[in-house]
């Protein structure tokens, strides 16, 4: 069932202190915001949501499908301009360049022309900015300068069959990504500082997934999707810990970020479903126990996200859903399309915001019970591939080739 409800109105958004650092709480630091799950913190939404958001400003930055990163007054956006990959430092107040640091790097070829750019979005953490290029350069940047600290090419000319796109992320002092393809890869843990190398486990490649993080009984877990499974890594060490089959069939692929909730992992992939497991020690390791499989509903190109014991995506067949977390039953699946299973899916407040390939921002409640549109925004002229940032009032979108702001008004 569909309803949409509708117009005008605007909130701030509270700037809080994080965990006593400095983090705040309308920072979008890397893939997936703060706790990397798809969440928005500091966001009131309005009472009636307006037809259109007024522009701030635009600036063309390069192409690339890549989350820019918020924090503080800066955004930090990665992009292809020419033959370089671009990192670039910007005023997030009004979108002018404060700073820029490039490096010569070959664009995709075969399909993955279609998006020369990065698809991996940048990390800031400790005052240091990690990106990840299509061809698996790995670069730490000073925030504050734009200063190259290290930069790391693995596996030269090495990539998945539609080159990088997994995004990396940091844990105590590590800076952590899947690098490499299929048949050759590892996750390389780097020394954020210095960019030394203290652990990889190379037992599988990547494809596009990237990262989460999983503590069970106080060890520390890199959870990603590799070509072929779902594996739990240990961050203090890199060694194996558990290992699932996930193997993409047909025309399928490992895109999606694993979602974690307490020691539950939930893993979805087209062709194959969406899948819970529990992690839990068991004598000097661990084991995974499956708890559901729901075998009809899964993504593509996106990574769900979880609120209020819900599960909210694109399917592989472009239509939003909702699974209950719980059971890992269909709550609903909306009857319309969107785009071709690309999706950037939020949770802000009390709605959820989906913004597919064709460019409008779908606002919707976070109901179990049935699909409920509250809004229907139009925010670029061009596709969108990257996640909104929402900030208070503001909205950051990445399009083709530019970042705007708009605002709620």
């Amino acid at each position: 069932m569909r309803s949409t409800t509708g117009h005008a109105g605007a909130s701030l958004g509270l700037v809080l202190l994080l965990c006593g650092a400095a983090v705040y709480a309308q920072d979008w630091p890397q893939w997936r915001g703060p706790n990397r799950d798809g969440r928005v913190t500091g966001f009131s939404a309005p009472q009636t949501w307006p037809k259109t958001l007024t522009q701030k400003w635009r600036t063309t930055v390069g192409m690339g499908d890549a989350t820019p990163a918020l924090v503080g007054d800066k955004l930090y956006v990665f992009a292809r301009q020419g033959e370089d990959e671009v990192t670039l430092c910007l005023n997030a107040a009004d979108g002018k360049e404060l700073w820029r640091d490039k490096y010569a790097a070959k664009a995709p070829t075969g399909p993955a022309a279609r998006h020369p750019g990065p698809r991996s979005s940048p990390t800031v953490a400790e005052g240091k900015v990690v990106t990840l290029g299509v061809n698996g350069t790995v670069s730490c940047l000073d925030a504050a300068s734009g200063k190259v600290i290290w930069r790391k090419d693995p596996f030269p000319k090495v990539v998945p069959k539609f080159f990088t796109a997994m995004s990396p992320i940091t844990v105590d002092g590590l800076a952590i990504a899947h690098l490499g393809g299929e048949g050759k890869g590892a996750i390389i843990a780097y020394d954020l500082a210095n960019g030394d190398e203290k652990w990889r486990w190379d037992g599988e490649g990547p494809e596009y997934a990237s990262p989460a993080l999983l503590t069970v009984d106080g060890t520390k877990q890199i959870v990603t999707l590799t070509d072929k499974s779902l594996v739990g890594v240990g961050v203090s060490d890199g060694k194996l810990l558990w290992q699932l089959p996930f193997v993409p069939q047909r025309r399928a692929y490992n895109a999606a970020t694993p979602i974690v909730d307490g020691q539950t992992v939930i893993c979805t992939g087209a062709a194959r479903g969406t899948k819970a497991v529990k992690i839990e020690k068991q004598g000097d390791g661990f084991v995974a126990k499956e708890l559901w499989s729901n075998p009809n509903v899964a993504v593509q190109f996106n990574t769900p996200v979880l609120k209020d014991g819900f599960l909210f995506g694109l399917s592989d067949r472009s239509s939003l859903f909702c699974i209950n977390a719980q059971n890992g039953k269909t709550a609903w699946i909306d009857t319309a399309r969107h785009g071709r299973g690309f999706a950037a899916i939020v949770a802000a407040g009390s709605v959820m915001l989906a913004l597919p390939s064709t460019s409008e921002l779908i606002v919707f409640k976070p109901s179990g019970k049935q699909y409920e549109e509250l809004a229907r925004i139009k925010v670029s002229d061009t596709p969108t591939y990257a996640h909104p940032m929402i900030a208070g009032n503001r909205v950051f979108v990445k399009d083709r080739d530019t970042v705007t702001l708009l605002t709620i008004e």
